[in-house]
């Protein structure tokens, strides 16, 4: 797939009259410029009936389509992006739901013929609450149909997976056999977690999709600890090699926030580090029905105190099922 160039510029050092007289000006440094990201790993799109059922009475939301995103994308000179869908929200508990999984179906199949208006732009990513039952038949479903990247976004509706539950973490395992053995790459949202969760993933789910790439992204709660100490524990091991992070990829652009505190962009950017740029991920991730566009949202990544080549380090990096 064709990649944004990294365009470079040179600045020159303009010396007075009277000095330049003297001695020559010595120029000054070349300084990068850091093209947009190719893709953005991490948008959505939103049905009517979805948007119906995420509203609250104080806070109403409209539907989102792909026609409104590409221009947003335009406007950034990124030229592909993943459009997840936002099915996993009818397994939420605290919501009684008729025919909840033909509503997960619906849902699906509406974000793929976003995408399919702009398949040379976008491709769509199924989503699914992995602790219901019909999580194994979704992602199989999901994987036969060709209108879907080769990808799954795994989200636990109620926020996280219970480690003391046996049973929510065997069906989570079952699931991640799957993904892996129809060579789909999970996006795992991680949201409300914290280091237990990430020594969870680690110890009793990476080892059950060794073969597929696992993208860890976050929720836009910036300053959200839990998710601070779980990016800690994941770094970590990435830093030590451990093998079972050997395909885990790091959407964490959702720290990147406007406002967020110098110490902790510092922090942030020593986790990528450990990391390492070459698996961290470009994601808008903007918080649905929000005002933020990818345009913003990369320029609010690019204050963090990263170099000029890691930044375009990250801005090249593609996911597979992007490509």
């Amino acid at each position: 797939m064709r990649r944004v160039p990294i365009l470079l510029c040179t600045a020159l050092a303009l010396a007075s009259a009277g000095l330049a007289a003297a001695a020559p000006a010595a120029p000054v440094r070349a300084k990068a410029v850091v093209a947009m990201p190719v893709a953005d790993h991490h948008q959505y799109v939103f049905s009517p009936a979805a948007a119906a059922f995420m509203s609250t009475a104080t806070a109403a939301l409209r539907p989102v389509t792909a026609q409104e995103l590409i221009p947003q994308l335009d406007a950034a000179g990124i030229e592909r992006a993943a459009v997840l869908s936002v099915a996993y929200v009818y397994g939420q508990p605290l919501r009684s739901l008729d025919e909840e999984y033909r509503r997960v179906r619906a849902e699906n199949d509406w974000a793929a013929r976003q995408a399919a208006e702009y398949p040379d732009r976008l491709v769509a990513l199924c989503s699914v609450d992995p602790l219901k039952k019909y999580a194994l038949a979704e992602l199989a479903r999901c994987a036969a149909n060709p209108e879907f990247g080769r990808g799954i976004k795994l989200q636990p509706a109620a926020g996280g997976i219970v480690l003391d539950d046996e049973a929510q973490v065997d069906q989570v395992r079952r699931v991640f056999r799957s993904a892996n053995a129809r060579g789909m790459t999970i996006l795992l949202q991680l949201r409300g977690t914290g280091a237990e969760q990430a020594r969870l993933l680690i110890e009793q789910l990476l080892p059950h999709a060794p073969d597929v790439p696992v993208q860890v992204a976050y929720t836009g709660e910036a300053d959200d600890s839990p998710q601070q100490a779980a990016l800690a524990v994941l770094a970590d091991a990435a830093a030590r090699q451990d093998p079972r992070m050997r395909q885990v990829w790091f959407d964490v652009t959702a720290f990147a926030r406007p406002g967020l505190s110098q110490a902790d962009a510092r922090h942030l950017v020593r986790r990528m580090r450990q990391v390492g740029m070459d698996r961290v991920l470009y994601g808008s991730d903007t918080v649905i029905g929000a005002d933020q566009r990818p345009q913003e949202a990369w320029a609010a990544f690019r204050n963090l105190p990263l170099t000029d080549a890691e930044a375009a380090r990250v801005a090249s990096n593609v996911m597979s099922y992007l490509r």
